[in-house]
Parts: structure tokens; C-alpha cells; sequence
């Protein structure tokens, strides 16, 4: 489904869902433009109008709900390159600049997951950035060429699909691998401050494990512990 713009297009699905409009069988929506793009943990979303792919997918339930988390970063990672990374838990990087996010809304009732949401944000064909956002990059200054936003989109759909399908344990071993700064000592900062330290593994629950250089093993969950870029 396509609109040329919507304030988000999470919550625009989320509300035709909610209303019972949302058409069966449909699994895509798209816009040119977003005026409340959102991130995680509450952050805006950048993106200058017609220039880079605003996205949601309606996902299948699953009981791993950061499974899909990973599953939609190796997508994207599949359709860009293999040169780029997924900074963890999810944000797709080039170097130190970020060029996508994604944002995982899920719908549970009781103990049920109705549905999941993925949003996407990725920077195609924008060349400057006006927010605060510490470091944006797109495909087409990275690359050096303009892209078919659709055509991209498309792939992007149909890579989902077939991640989605693979093994788990394909997946993980994938993400695990083409993690930012996988390899080495690298700064972090937590609440007791800045450290260096390794990353050991990342959780089939979506934390995080560090080792320091004293050997100690430290474990976080989203947001208690940022990269120092």
C-alpha cells in the first residue's frame, strides 16, 4: 500500500489495524514523505521528501520478538552490501555514520502476539542533513549514484520474505557476524562511565554481552549502554 504522506508510517498501520481497515492479505505500506518519523526509544527520523525508503512491514508472529529484530537488520544488510554493518541491537551502518534504523512495534494481547510492525528508515538519495542526528549518511553518498527507491524497496520485500524463512540459527549466525565493531577493544559508556571492551555475544533475548579488559563480563539491555563513536 502506498500513501505519499503520513505521519508515520508504524502508526498509520497500527491504526488501520486497530479500525479493522487494513486489507487482507496486505503486508507493505510505503510513503514518499513522513512528518513524525519515528526511531527508537522516541527519537525523529529524519527524511527529506521522495529521497529515501520510508517503510513498514507487517510481520508474521513469532515468540522471539528480537528474532525479528535481527531478521529485518540482515535483510536490509542483504539488499544494501556486504561492506555495510548492524550496530547493535539493530541501526545499519557504514564506518561510523548510519545509514538505516528500524523500529519494532508489537502487538500483544494477554500473552498472544497479535502482529509485529517493522519500520524502516533507510537513507537512499538524500545528500544533506539538517537535524541534530549525530551521524547520517545515505546509499547515494556512500555509492556516488542515485537509486529507484521502489525497485530497492521491492527487493527489500522479497529478502524479508526469504529471511523470514530461513533457519534461526542461520540468521543469528549471519548477524553475529556482520556486527559493528565485532572484532577488538572498542569505547563504551554505561551509567558508571566510559570503558572499553569486546563484544562477546549477543543474546537470543537481545542483550548485549561485553567483556572489559579486566576480563569481567558485563551484560545490558537496550539503552543501558551506548558505543562511543
Amino acid at each position: 500500500m502506498y500513501i505519499s504522506t503520513t505521519n508515520s508510517t508504524n502508526t498509520l498501520m497500527k491504526e488501520l489495524l486497530a479500525k479493522g481497515e487494513w486489507r487482507e492479505g496486505e503486508r507493505f505500506l510505503y510513503t514518499a514523505f513522513q512528518t513524525a518519523g519515528r526511531g527508537q526509544a522516541g527519537n525523529g527520523w529524519e527524511s527529506e521528501e521522495g529521497k529515501n525508503l520510508l517503510c513498514s512491514i507487517l510481520l508474521p508472529p513469532n515468540k522471539n520478538l528480537y528474532f525479528l529484530n535481527i531478521a529485518i537488520g540482515v535483510a536490509l544488510l542483504r539488499v544494501i552490501g556486504e561492506d555495510f554493518t548492524i550496530k547493535w541491537p539493530n541501526d545499519i551502518y557504514f564506518g561510523d555514520k548510519k545509514v538505516a534504523g528500524i523500529l519494532i512495534e508489537n502487538a500483544i494481547i494477554g500473552n498472544e502476539i497479535k502482529y509485529s510492525i517493522a519500520g524502516i528508515g533507510l537513507n537512499v538519495n538524500q545528500t544533506t542533513f539538517v537535524s541534530d542526528a549525530p551521524n547520517p549518511v545515505s546509499l547515494k553518498q556512500i555509492r556516488g549514484q542515485e537509486y529507484d527507491i521502489e525497485r530497492l524497496m521491492n527487493h527489500l520485500f522479497e529478502t524479508v520474505q526469504r529471511v523470514l524463512n530461513e533457519s534461526e540459527q542461520e540468521v543469528w549466525a549471519y548477524y553475529k557476524s556482520h556486527l559493528y565493531r565485532r572484532e577488538g577493544f572498542w569505547p563504551f559508556e554505561d551509567k558508571d562511565g566510559p570503558f572499553e571492551a569486546a563484544i562477546k555475544d549477543v543474546l537470543p533475548t537481545g542483550e548485549i554481552v561485553l567483556e572489559d579488559k579486566k576480563g569481567q563480563e558485563r551484560i545490558y539491555h537496550f539503552k543501558q549502554v551506548r558505543y562511543v563513536i
